[in-house]
């Protein structure tokens, strides 16, 4: 990385005036002559030293540092693994977060993201945030436009205002070596990750962390968790407690509550229903493998479940399914096994719960 100038934390202060200043001016109709002139005042004392700016101005990363207030979004780069990449020529457009920005999101959040295990959910959320293009705020227009993430961010702008998903640009064209910084007020997520997921891997972790040596059974872990209440409410209907409870190994590929709310109406209901046991008993253990499968050892296939019929495991740019099923948080210990949150119920080929409603 290089060094930055100790000119730099001065000049990036007035390139966020400056661009605060801008959007003020365009955002309102009311200034006043006064106003105006220091704004017309600050652009042309920007303007002139433009030139000096260039050539002494950091990258990208070198930028963010100097400026102290993007403490998070640095660790968070760095952690990431991408300081190099936003280091090199680029140019690049960088939607920076501030670390307040970063404080707003649900608590434990930027903890998780930081974990090794999630450095793939970090990655894909920091590149969300950057163009592989530099675009001053002049070149702004609404759309959608796609980020080196892969997916696209939707940019708005209304009575002077520009928007970056629901985050609102609060400074604009802080420059740097290698591209250019606009400052938001918020984190974008890309639609592909499920920040929910993440803080309930974290917490389940953090569980087992504190149970290593005196770990639950795999139903205690699920109880333990608070996001499988539906899941152990139907273990317990069908009478297998007991079986998950016993010395096993077994894998478990567990759906969240959220993926039984999204089963058609009715649906769960039905199934806890004492005339449905068996096929409630059929729909549960066609998640449960009959070995101890750690995420190491997850290769793609067909693999028999404890029901007597087949999940098929697919594996693809670092996603794992089963069958449709997205796993969302993998390796959550128990004393008989081990645990993988799955987004979405399974349901095994010979089960038609469409004439259980």
């Amino acid at each position: 990385m290089k060094t930055t100038s100790r000119r730099t934390p001065r000049r990036l202060a007035a390139g966020l005036a400056v661009g605060a200043l801008a959007l003020a001016a365009c955002g309102s109709d009311s200034n006043d002559a006064d106003e105006s002139a220091t704004t017309e005042a600050a652009a042309e004392e920007s303007s002139e030293s433009s030139g000096e700016e260039s050539a002494e101005a950091g990258t990208i990363v070198d930028v963010a540092v100097g400026a102290g207030t993007f403490n998070t979004l640095v660790a968070a780069v760095t952690a990431a693994g991408l300081a190099e990449t936003l280091s090199g020529e680029g140019p690049f457009t960088v939607f920076a977060p501030t670390d307040d920005a970063f404080a707003a999101l649900p608590d434990g959040l930027v903890d998780a993201l930081l974990l090794p295990e999630n450095e793939a959910a970090l990655t894909a959320v920091l590149t969300y945030h950057v163009l592989g293009a530099e675009v001053p705020s002049s070149d702004v227009a609404p759309g959608d436009v796609e980020t080196l993430q892969g997916e696209s961010i939707t940019i708005g702008v209304e009575d002077g205002t520009v928007t970056v998903n629901d985050a609102t640009v609060t400074a604009v064209d802080v420059e740097a070596s290698n591209g250019v910084i606009h400052v938001i007020d918020a984190v974008l997520v890309p639609p592909s990750i499920d920040a929910t997921a993440l803080l309930v891997a974290d917490a389940m972790e953090e569980d087992a962390m504190e149970e290593e040596d005196e770990a639950g059974t795999i139903v205690d872990v699920a109880v333990g968790a608070g996001s499988f209440d539906t899941l152990v409410a139907a273990v317990t209907a069908a009478g297998l407690a007991e079986t998950l409870s016993g010395e096993g190994p077994f894998t478990v590929f567990a759906p969240t509550d959220e993926a039984f709310a999204a089963l058609p109406d009715g649906l769960v209901e039905a199934l806890l229903l004492p005339e449905n046991v068996d096929v409630l008993t059929a729909v549960l253990t066609y998640h449960v493998l009959g070995a101890e499968v750690p995420s190491s050892d997850v290769a793609p296939g067909d693999v028999e479940t404890l029901e007597g019929e087949d999940v098929t495991i697919g594996v693809e740019d670092g996603t794992v399914t089963v069958n449709q099923a997205t796993v969302i948080a993998v390796d959550v210990e128990a004393s008989n096994g081990v645990i993988h949150v799955i987004d979405a119920v399974l349901v095994p080929p010979s089960i038609d719960v469409s004439t259980l409603l």
